[in-house]
């Protein structure tokens, strides 16, 4: 399975895709510095004059709510809408849903209005987005309670769409079958705008690779690669931040073969 998980790495870095992202003042330009370290070629457009324009011709669109106003929200809607006439997969991150009635509102506004290929939160987050029980404070999930395998194969039913819940263990699905990836480090945790970069670098892998699944578990196997040979080199959330973005273009296929930490789940119980 690596080898087939590796080889959509080479394809982005071959092909250079380019990724329209809608994301927050936060992480934008650690999104593209990060983007440009994988070998994709990031975009940051934001006025409804011409999303739609560049929608259409990204290889991957990614809608990201961490710091809403109502422009970007109607941005958000006609990039979407242009991207799926045009063929392009979007992906979603609902940063913070659950934590306030807009940002849960607005996650299931672009759920019903977009067609998304790819939905990306941690448990909370995509648990609000389809109406279940899980607490969250803020941008980040609470523990909750149950399985997550479990939720993200309800959310993927539910929406017809691939799911990837990301935390201890990253879990992807279509609901029927299950990738769990253990790639990854705690320091992630510490660093603003990792979850938020991963997002866009699944719309990379997204770009390349026509089944959602596969391009979400090479993503993440890639991105949690990186991640751990970073942490080997700076122990410190600073440090940590510049020796990522180095080993996110650094990381090799024959690191991901060695390094990777992916298993194939099939069938309805797990």
């Amino acid at each position: 399975m690596l080898n087939q998980l590796s080889a959509v790495l080479e394809q982005v870095r071959e092909r250079n895709p380019l990724v329209h992202n809608i994301t927050n003042v936060v992480v934008t330009n650690f999104t593209a510095n990060g983007l440009l370290a994988l070998g994709a070629s990031p975009v940051m457009a934001y006025a409804k004059e011409e999303v739609a324009d560049m929608a259409s011709i990204a290889g991957a669109l990614v809608l990201n709510i961490g710091t809403l106003n109502e422009t970007e929200v109607e941005a958000m809607l006609l990039a979407g809408k242009s991207a799926n006439a045009h063929g392009v997969p979007v992906i979603l991150d609902p940063v913070g849903a659950g934590a306030t009635a807009y940002r849960t509102e607005t996650a299931r506004r672009i759920v019903s209005e977009v067609k998304l290929t790819m939905l990306r939160g941690n448990a909370a987050e995509v648990a609000n987005v389809i109406g279940e029980n899980w607490a969250i404070k803020g941008v980040d999930a609470g523990e909750g309670n149950g399985s997550v395998v479990e939720l993200a194969k309800t959310a993927a039913k539910q929406l017809g769409i691939t799911v990837v819940i990301t935390g201890k263990e990253d879990v992807v699905t279509d609901g029927e079958i299950v990738y769990v990836i253990r790639n990854g480090h705690p320091i992630l945790t510490k660093v603003t705008g990792t979850g938020c970069l991963l997002t866009s670098v699944l719309g990379a892998f997204a770009a390349v690779e026509k089944n959602p699944q596969i391009a979400a578990a090479a993503a993440l196997v890639y991105y949690g690669t990186a991640a751990e040979m970073a942490a080997g080199k700076a122990a410190a959330p600073g440090s940590f931040q510049i020796e990522f973005l180095n080993q996110l273009a650094l990381v090799s296929v024959q690191d991901v073969l060695a390094l990777g930490k992916a298993e194939l789940l099939q069938g309805e119980t797990v």
